[in-house]
């Protein structure tokens, strides 16, 4: 890990902004790759509730729990990251009431997380403004949100139309207002046509982070996976650098092949 870092803070995200320089956030569920996307050099580590399609198969983040998050949250945090922790409440965790909001963001800052994150705009407000009371920094997340997986009818698109309708053009720019007003340090765009993420930007105080939502934004976040090529599933908004997954294949069908021709362990990995 690169110790010359210096670790970044909430305040610290600010000054991103300010100074025009754009925000990098990665996911990771666990130590290993928290501490690989760390010393490449990321900003913001977010334990997504993406770990139910990406890890546990799901078809949604639907079925993630509390107790997965705060377990990925600690796995995250072992590894001692100079990024910004981001914890993701799950579905059920902050929906119910704001009380429920500040109990379930307490549970994810003891198990590490250095910001809670949280989905919606002006349904959600009330939540963000409870867990912002509690001094907990609150990063929103508005447009496509997975959470909303069956009202939007699947993943789609958002802010293509215009109307104060859930998903509408006005309608985010009211929910973006609504995040900022309730004491968000920051928020996720997610899934909207990039001159709507670049006028939410331009109006926002605090650092907006895309996520298939054009270069404008004051950051970007890319699942890890995606990134690294680890996943069979592919999305117009997500580049992969690398073919981790085809790479892994061929690895393993060579460990498979030397241990059927018995060239594996050779004299060098064994004991005398």
């Amino acid at each position: 890990m690169n110790m010359q870092r210096t670790k970044i803070t909430v305040p610290s995200l600010a000054d991103y902004k300010l100074n025009r320089v754009p925000l990098t956030m990665v996911t990771a569920y666990d130590s290993t790759f928290a501490a690989i996307v760390d010393e490449a050099g990321v900003d913001l580590i977010l334990v997504g509730d993406s770990v139910a399609t990406v890890m546990q198969g799901h078809r949604n983040t639907l079925p993630v729990s509390m107790d997965h998050m705060e377990y990925h949250v600690q796995m995250v945090a072992s590894a001692k990251p100079k990024a910004l922790i981001i914890g993701d409440l799950p579905f059920g965790s902050y929906q119910t009431s704001p009380r429920d909001a500040v109990i379930n963001a307490v549970r994810l800052v003891k198990a590490g997380a250095e910001i809670v994150k949280l989905e919606g705009g002006i349904h959600s407000r009330d939540a963000i403004e409870a867990i912002v009371r509690a001094d907990i920094p609150v990063m929103g997340h508005i447009g496509l949100t997975p959470q909303s997986y069956h009202r939007m009818g699947g993943n789609k698109i958002q802010g293509r139309q215009d109307g104060n309708q859930s998903g509408g053009r006005d309608r985010l720019l009211a929910d973006a207002r609504a995040v900022e007003e309730a004491g968000a340090c920051s928020f996720v765009i997610e899934a909207v046509p990039a001159n709507l993420a670049t006028e939410i930007t331009t109006a926002s105080t605090i650092p907006t982070i895309g996520i298939g939502a054009g270069a404008a934004c004051d950051g970007q976040v890319l699942v890890l996976h995606d990134l690294l090529g680890l996943s069979e599933r592919t999305f117009s908004f997500a580049k992969a650098y690398s073919n981790l997954r085809q790479q892994s294949i061929t690895a393993v069908s060579e460990y498979v092949s030397d241990v059927r021709n018995r060239s594996f362990p050779d004299e060098s990995h064994s004991f005398h």
